[in-house]
């Protein structure tokens, strides 16, 4: 019979899958700015390929391994769950966004496209950023 095999790696991977998603994004908007449209849209959807394999390795984290619980204390304590409960209701909300988003860009819809992405895009950098910020303060 074979060990179960562990999986707690997977929580680094993701911090670093979060990270990754925010550099692309970030570059993707630093491309659209210079007018360099097809940069943009191979960053854009290279991110949205990061954030697909973070949820992916995110729900096989959570589905295999038990859960950290925060040690921190104090007002520390009181930041760290009020930036757990925003990232995981913005995260929730982002992923419709974001599919919306990148399929009206794909589609050439670029009026429709632009405004979805005011709303999307910040909310896509929050929840990645504050994805590795979570990630340092629970194990680090």
């Amino acid at each position: 019979m074979l060990a179960a095999f562990d999986l707690r790696f997977l929580a680094d991977v993701d911090a670093i899958l979060n990270g990754i998603a925010f550099v692309l994004i970030c570059s993707g908007l630093i491309a659209i700015k210079r007018g360099n449209v097809e940069l943009h849209k191979k960053l854009m959807l290279s991110a949205l390929g990061c954030s697909a394999l973070f949820l992916v390795c995110y729900l096989t984290y959570h589905a295999t391994c038990e859960s950290v619980k925060y040690q921190g204390e104090g007002g520390i304590r009181t930041f760290y769950f009020v930036l757990l409960i925003t990232h995981i209701v913005l995260a929730v909300v982002q992923v419709p966004l974001i599919l919306r988003t990148a399929w009206l860009g794909l589609k050439d819809r670029r009026e429709l496209h632009k405004k979805w992405a005011k709303i999307t895009t910040p909310i896509w950098l929050y929840v990645s950023i504050t994805g590795v910020v979570i990630y340092w303060m629970l194990y680090h």
